[in-house]
């Protein structure tokens, strides 16, 4: 037997324990978004019947599924995060005793807040021009393209939501983990 420390295992079927009402409720949110990629899967395979069948091709397929694929992509981000099932490198990590690494874990979590936040308003500066007229009229950036959907000013707006939500769960994961609250 050898004295290497016991790695984490985690349950993977939701969130962790730190990341509170707002984790479960993240957690729950990425059934929708997982339905969106199924019908972005449903929306291509149409797409190509048409296209090669029918020589019927659509205007709105191609936007849609981009559309579709990058909200799913985008909230992935903060659905790992609650579940706290993103990819990171544990080398080091690992090898700290259980006290230490809840200082290691408080501490991720404050510096990932603040990148969220300044990812936020980066978004809102984003969202200031996607969004609103030069007189501070709503209306939202378009695509250009034949069908031109608003997808562009609803994907930065999304983004804005997202990273400020982020922002929040990191907040509540380092409260909870300075708290002790288990996993």
């Amino acid at each position: 037997m050898t004295d290497l420390p016991e790695t984490v295992h985690r349950d993977e079927g939701g969130p962790i324990a730190e990341a509170g009402l707002l984790g479960r409720w993240i957690s729950a949110g990425g059934l929708i978004f997982a339905i969106g990629i199924v019908a972005a899967m449903l929306i291509l395979i149409q797409e190509v019947v048409l296209r090669y069948f029918f020589n019927a091709p659509t205007n709105w397929a191609h936007e849609t599924t981009i559309f579709l694929s990058g909200i799913a992509f985008v909230y992935g981000g903060l659905y790992c995060t609650a579940r706290d099932s993103h990819i990171r490198v544990v080398l080091i990590y690992d090898a700290i005793p259980p006290g230490p690494r809840r200082i290691f874990d408080i501490v991720i979590s404050l510096v990932c807040a603040a990148a969220s936040l300044m990812f936020a308003w980066a978004a809102w500066l984003m969202v200031a021009r996607a969004a609103f007229t030069p007189q501070g009229d709503f209306r939202l950036e378009r695509s250009g393209s034949a069908w031109d959907p608003v997808f562009p000013g609803l994907m930065k707006i999304f983004l804005l939501v997202v990273m400020s939500v982020m922002a929040l769960q990191f907040l509540i994961l380092a409260w909870n983990y300075a708290r002790g609250v288990k996993r």
